[in-house]
This record gives C-alpha cells, sequence and structure tokens, in this order.
C-alpha cells in the first residue's frame, strides 16, 4: 500500500503520461484508492504544485483532472515549439457557444430557432475545437442528435464546472457569451488562444 507521499507522486505521474482529462473514479482505480480519498490525493497535489511555484498546474474540468502548463509561460512555450496561434471565434460562433452552454444537451433546431439563422457550419467548427460535442440523440422522429459543451469549455473558460457559469438577467446569447468571458477575466478573442493551453504530454498551447 502506498503512503500519501507515494500517492501523490503515484497521481501526478498518471496524469503526466495520460495527458488528457481523465475522470476522478478511472484515478481512484488506478490508485486503487476510494474516490474520496483520490479527491484528497488530488486537492494536496494542485496544493503542492502552487506551492513550489511549478510551471505546471492541476486543473479540475467537472469530474476529470488533467495536468497543464501554466498560461504566464505559453509565449516560452510557444516560442520553442514555433506554433502558431488559431484565428479568432467568430460572433456568430460565440453566440452559438453561449445558446449551448447556457442550455445544453440542445439540438441544432434549438440554437437556430434562438439565433434566427443556419447554424450547421458554426456548430461543426465548434465541434473541431473541441468546445462542443454530440451527447447523444433524442428519443424523437429522426432522432436529433443534440449538443453540450466539453472540458476543454471549461479550461478555456476558466472553470470548474458549468455551475460556475455566471447566471444571466436574460437568455439573450450575446450577452451571454459577454457574461462568460467577463466572469473569466479574457477579451472576447481569447477562447482560441485558450483552446490551445498546453497539456502535459500533449502538443497544444495556448496564452
Amino acid at each position: 500500500m502506498l503512503n500519501a507521499n507515494e500517492l501523490q507522486a503515484a497521481a501526478e505521474a498518471v496524469l503526466f503520461a495520460v495527458g488528457e482529462p481523465l475522470e476522478l473514479k478511472r484515478i481512484a482505480e488506478v490508485l486503487e484508492i476510494e474516490e474520496e480519498s483520490a479527491e484528497q490525493v488530488l486537492m494536496n497535489l494542485s496544493a503542492a504544485l502552487d506551492e513550489r511555484g511549478s510551471g505546471i498546474s492541476l486543473l479540475r474540468l467537472g469530474s476529470k483532472y488533467q495536468l497543464a502548463s501554466r498560461t504566464q509561460f505559453a509565449p516560452q512555450i510557444r516560442s520553442i515549439l514555433e506554433v502558431k496561434r488559431n484565428a479568432p471565434l467568430s460572433q456568430a460562433a460565440f453566440e452559438v457557444l453561449a445558446v449551448i452552454a447556457y442550455n445544453q444537451p440542445v439540438t441544432k433546431s434549438f440554437v437556430e430557432q434562438v439565433r434566427g439563422v443556419d447554424c450547421s457550419g458554426v456548430i461543426a467548427t465548434l465541434c473541431q475545437k473541441k468546445l462542443i460535442e454530440e451527447k447523444g440523440r433524442l428519443e424523437l422522429p429522426g432522432r436529433p442528435l443534440v449538443y453540450g459543451t466539453t472540458p476543454e469549455f471549461l479550461r478555456c473558460f476558466s472553470v470548474s464546472d458549468l455551475g460556475e457559469l455566471p447566471e444571466l438577467p436574460n437568455h439573450d446569447a450575446e450577452q451571454s457569451i459577454e457574461a462568460v468571458m467577463e466572469a473569466a477575466g479574457q477579451p472576447l478573442d481569447a477562447v482560441s488562444e485558450e483552446n490551445e493551453e498546453v497539456e502535459t504530454g500533449s502538443d497544444t498551447i495556448s496564452e
């Protein structure tokens, strides 16, 4: 049986090796401990990384955890990797993202009803950027797909779960996304850049 320090080191090693968000349940299974204990191990790991001023931080993305480089070091990482910045998302993409974030899971038809225009291309773009994903199908004629946000969305907007999104006075899409960005303390062109945050064991970066 591993002691507390060994469990923390093992959790760090596992998250480093995986390089992508990992469910708490899976981490607990690997460490052969209860989920509650695994959560405490991860909290201790996060505190230890912060205390020693590590260039790596532990992110909680819903029920998943991931090691990632700290955003303040993105310029140096970008320089060494020579990675190009993605083009910012369009206003239409922000609006669609807001509609989905605050009403998920939703169908494409629902989004188009809210915005009043075809959203097929925008939804495809958001899926490609891994900000939204298919969440299944409705048990209705045609079995339409429904969409929701991803752990990548949480990371881009600097929130641990959807409950941290700001409350809105109404459901206006533009106000919705502006509220999200304000809560994250980021300009409207920041999402595509944050979508490139460096993941330990991965090849994407952000600022």
